[in-house]
């Protein structure tokens, strides 16, 4: 029987996987190889079409930024930061994600922000010493995300 310290399990993991219509957006690049190799094969311009599809849709989705709190670090993308110099963080949604994603936006803040998910978890930096004043990440569980920083911070 596995015993995980508590302080070094993962409380929270979200894969910013793209929309269900970028990856069909992203797919119908098969089709328009298929007509250009055409003129080698039909079988040829078919498996080409096929493979070239099924290769970007796995890119696409083997690129996409994890957002993570593990034991006490966040992690956003490549970006990682010790829960300790965060303050208390704020789970957006609606109006108000939109609000803090557009003209709310900090200039000097890390941002993680993805088109076509609503939700957002803005989180103060309280290290003097670093130059970043908050994250903002987004989010489709903000109240997960933020529930899991506070949880880690106690």
């Amino acid at each position: 029987m596995q015993n995980i310290d508590p302080d070094t399990r993962t409380r929270y993991r979200e894969r910013l996987s793209p929309s269900l219509w970028l990856l069909v957006t992203v797919a119908l690049a098969g089709p328009m190889v298929a007509l250009i190799a055409v003129p080698a094969g039909s079988t040829i311009a078919l498996v080409a079409g096929a493979a070239v599809s099924a290769l970007l849709v796995i890119a696409v989705i083997a690129v996409t930024p994890v957002v993570a709190v593990d034991g006490d670090v966040l992690s956003a993308g490549r970006a990682h930061i010790e829960v300790r110099h965060l303050g208390v963080p704020i789970a957006l949604t609606a109006e108000d994600a939109r609000q803090a994603r557009g003209p709310g936006l900090p200039a000097r803040g890390w941002h993680l922000i993805r088109g076509g998910i609503d939700g957002l978890v803005v989180v103060p930096n309280i290290d003097p010493d670093d130059p970043v004043d908050t994250w903002t990440i987004s989010t489709r569980t903000p109240d997960r995300l933020a529930a899991a920083i506070i949880a880690a911070q106690g």
